[in-house]
């Protein structure tokens, strides 16, 4: 999609389907068993003309000036704006935020809004707002991407499933934009949307202490320009809210709270979600469930505090979620990839970014088809050891066709090894291997297209193209 707050705000609402399972499940002792990925929210079909950078420090300029979370705050949470909310349920609101607010540590420098809306009112909202501005043509680039890339099926239809999907089960979400959070209105006000609104709130007061648009960069610009790093720090908002909402039942949940949950796990259901590629429902889940063991990990180590010491240094990579111990040292390195519309007539770029070590497993273990999927373990130890890498996609619109090309460094020549021998499997699932090489690299052969995939020392390349001759250029190109 090319609206990053509709990403954000689509990502908020998921919190009733996927943060209720998570905490359902480590509440009641049942573990998660859902698989674990971003919707086209993600940010990686986002086309980006400038050549990808991957900061060189961790530190993003802008959020050293951020407010000490602590100073000059109001020792009492404002009252929030509750014409529209039943009295009751408004005292119900305001009660959660006073608890939230003491467990988070954070306070509430302004009133926020809220509203109560109905179901028909949230599918309105879905259908009219969230994805208004979401073309067939945009829909048709990201299809396009994430099939060749072996995620989606061809002719998968995203607006309707996403449509669908978004009007499953939603308890409310803050929209960041207008500062405003919206109650979906059902038969009661049960523990499970208590849960949720506690989750809602940690987002407000995350928004009025640290700016979530401007503090850490979740805007359209600069998520365009790196969905690595706004993966990572979506991560760390959302971790944040889930272990908030966790100890909010902790300390505050009644038995009948409790009582309503055990209801709510055993009647909730989501066949819209259960029927989703695996792509898509890994994807929803890794914001909350890798964001929540991130923010766990740092909690460890100091509380809230050292919760709040990252969003002034935040994460710039799904690698430093997914290894928390990395975090902020570990950061990637920069690859640049030539602009091959200077030598190649008719070609146009579609999509360039990074992939980031989340994709890069993603599409070793979450492949739509193709027989036995590569084993979790497997394309979790391949992806581990990326370092840095740079992907790009062009399109010709004459015939239709595409290139895909990712060039990626890994920390040693060791865990490149280990990425290529699972790439040999993923690879010979896919497509058949041609006892052929150009330019030094292993060719494959499959519907309408060849791959080749070429190593040197720490670094591999993976191209996808349409006939020999032009992955024989691309490969030269590159090398």
């Amino acid at each position: 999609m090319n609206d990053q707050r509709t990403k954000r705000i689509l990502i908020g609402c998921a919190v009733i389907i996927v943060v209720s399972c998570i905490c359902v499940g480590l509440i009641l002792g049942i573990g998660v068993g859902a698989a674990v990925i971003w919707p086209i929210g993600s940010g990686k079909t986002q086309a980006t003309p400038s050549p990808i950078q991957v900061p060189e420090s961790s530190m993003d300029p802008k959020v050293t000036d951020l407010p000490d979370p602590a100073a000059e705050l109001p020792q009492e949470v404002p009252e929030s704006v509750t014409e529209e909310l039943p009295e009751d349920l408004a005292d119900k609101l305001a009660e959660i935020e006073s608890q939230v607010t003491q467990i988070r540590g954070l306070n509430a420098r302004e009133q926020v809004d809220r509203e109560l809306i109905s179901p028909d009112d949230l599918e309105r909202i879905v259908a009219e707002d969230f994805f208004s501005e979401y073309t067939d043509e945009e829909a048709r680039k990201d299809l396009l991407i994430l099939s060749t890339l072996g995620l989606l099926p061809d002719g998968f239809d995203l607006i309707d499933f996403y449509n669908r999907l978004y009007s499953e089960q939603i308890a409310g979400f803050y929209d960041d934009e207008i500062e405003k959070i919206f109650v979906v209105k059902g038969s009661d006000f049960t523990g499970s949307e208590k849960m949720t609104y506690a989750h809602e709130f940690t987002h407000v007061l995350q928004d009025q202490v640290y700016d979530l648009s401007e503090g850490l960069g979740l805007n359209d610009e600069d998520c365009e320009a790196d969905s690595e790093r706004c993966a990572a720090i979506q991560a760390l908002i959302e971790g944040d809210a889930t272990k908030t909402e966790l100890l909010w039942f902790q300390d505050f949940a009644s038995q009948q709270d409790y009582l309503d949950l055990l209801k709510f796990y055993n009647s909730f259901e989501t066949p819209v979600l259960d029927s989703a590629p695996v792509y898509i429902s890994a994807d929803l889940y890794f914001p909350y469930e890798k964001g929540l063991t991130f923010v766990e990990y740092l909690y460890e180590q100091g509380g809230f505090d050292a919760i709040d010491e990252a969003y002034l240094n935040p994460p710039v990579s799904t690698e430093q979620i997914i290894h928390p111990e990395r975090y902020p040292e570990d950061v990637p390195v920069t690859v640049t990839l030539p602009d091959l519309t200077a030598t190649n007539d008719g070609w146009k770029l579609l999509d360039q970014d990074v992939m980031g070590e989340w994709y890069t497993y993603l599409i070793l273990g979450k492949t739509h088809q193709w027989g036995d999927q590569i084993s979790e373990e497997k394309a979790w130890d391949a992806a581990e050891g990326w370092g840095g890498d740079a992907y790009a996609f062009y399109f010709n619109e004459d015939s239709d066709q595409i290139i895909f090309i990712l060039d990626t460094i890994w920390d040693t020549p060791k865990d490149a090894e280990e990425f290529v021998e699972v790439f040999y499997d993923y690879a010979n699932e896919r497509w058949t291997s041609l006892s052929i090489t150009l330019s030094d690299a292993r060719v494959y052969y499959g519907e309408d297209e060849f791959a080749g995939f070429w190593r040197e020392g720490n670094r591999t390349i993976w191209v996808i193209a349409p006939d020999q001759d032009t992955l024989s250029d691309v490969l030269s190109e590159l090398q």
